[in-house]
């Protein structure tokens, strides 16, 4: 048998785990008290409810692959998740869609009037859009651009959206019907009894040892020790930021508990510029399953990722993207070592791909 080692115990860090665990000796390394990375749950003490401790995952996929993979280790519910907005002291339901024109510009449209009317409004003189903001004024148009995504896109990523890559924006579609799944994916659900369980079933195995509480950095490797060594860490951190540090943004949480019920969904964006959180999540909603007298819920707060910060979201600004490369090409020079997931590989990327590109990466070694 082979040995491993794996660094970090995230959706990348399990599977590979889980997958080399059946014929090889695996060794997985977390630097925080527990497995599960940004996708632990726990039970609040309180309320008895499930929260998702970083932020709330839904799982979403058109990979039946991994859809059926992901079930031999929890019971996946089916779960819809109906995002509304806040602007302005106003409603409204996310993605843009047909109701939420008809409601924001106070008519009663078909959707073929409704996109004629909304590609009246689009800036057509935009060929090719540069940036976020002019990927969304050729699809949206000034009105809706300001109202939903403006203030909001400028929270969450701490600048302005000419600053950001169209790409962003092809996450966020308009839809001309009244389909307010937030998600176009086929195969939607979150685990009955939360994700922490999907981890210490992947984990769960006589060849598996799991270290907790410990922060490896490159030096600390002992390469002689293992077959071969996975890194699933930021890769700036792995070279000890040789070429300085590659832009995140984190998030942070205010948590409250009340009675009842706080907004009645699971989810609510807050577009205003002016509101300092990017949104609300009410955890109870996410396990509609369940009932429960008081309720938990969490404002949300995004900003720049500092040393001590859990890095989230890369914003690949044309600064990182020639610092990515230089990190790339130290990679490449290296043997015995797999850069995987997020942060190893500075892309977003859903849990969907980044169990998907485990269980190809674990093929490659099984």
């Amino acid at each position: 048998m082979k040995k491993y080692l794996i660094i970090g115990s995230g959706f990348s860090g399990s599977v590979l785990a889980e997958q080399l665990s059946k014929n090889n000796i695996v060794h997985v390394v977390e630097e925080r008290s527990h497995i599960g990375g940004n996708c632990y749950t726990e039970e609040d003490a309180e309320t008895g409810i499930t929260i998702h401790k970083y932020g709330p995952h839904i799982f979403n996929t058109d990979n039946i692959e991994v859809w059926n993979y992901i079930q031999q280790f929890c019971e996946m519910v089916p779960f819809i998740n109906r995002v509304k907005s806040v602007y302005q002291k106003q409603v409204y339901s996310l993605p843009v869609n047909l109701h939420t024109i008809n409601q924001f510009f106070q008519k009663n449209f078909s959707p073929k009037e409704a996109k004629e009317f909304i590609t009246s409004l689009s800036d057509t003189s935009i060929d090719i859009p540069k940036n976020f903001e002019e990927q969304a004024l050729k699809f949206v148009g000034k009105d809706l651009y300001k109202a939903f995504f403006y203030g909001y896109t400028k929270k969450q990523w701490g600048c302005e959206p000419t600053e950001l890559p169209a790409s962003i924006l092809k996450r966020l579609p308009v839809r001309f019907n009244y389909n307010d799944n937030y998600y176009a994916m086929p195969l939607q659900g979150i685990p009955r009894n939360g994700y922490t369980e999907i981890f210490e079933k992947m984990l769960n195995h006589p060849n598996i040892s799991v270290t907790l509480n410990k922060k490896l950095s490159a030096q600390e490797i002992n390469f002689s020790e293992y077959d071969h060594v996975f890194y699933s860490g930021p890769i700036d951190a792995y070279f000890d930021y040789k070429y300085g540090r590659l832009g995140y943004r984190t998030v942070f949480f205010e948590k409250f508990i009340t009675k009842g019920d706080h907004q009645g969904n699971a989810v609510i964006n807050y577009a205003d510029q002016e509101i300092p959180y990017t949104r609300v999540h009410e955890h109870k909603h996410f396990t509609p399953w369940e009932e429960h007298e008081k309720t938990i819920y969490f404002k949300e707060f995004s900003k720049e990722t500092e040393e001590t910060d859990i890095p989230y979201y890369p914003k690949r600004l044309q600064g990182d993207m020639e610092m990515l490369e230089k990190y790339i090409s130290e990679k490449d020079k290296l043997s015995n070592i797999t850069f995987i997931g997020r942060l190893a590989t500075y892309r977003y990327m859903d849990m969907h791909h980044v169990i998907a590109e485990a269980l190809e990466i674990a093929k490659k070694f099984v």
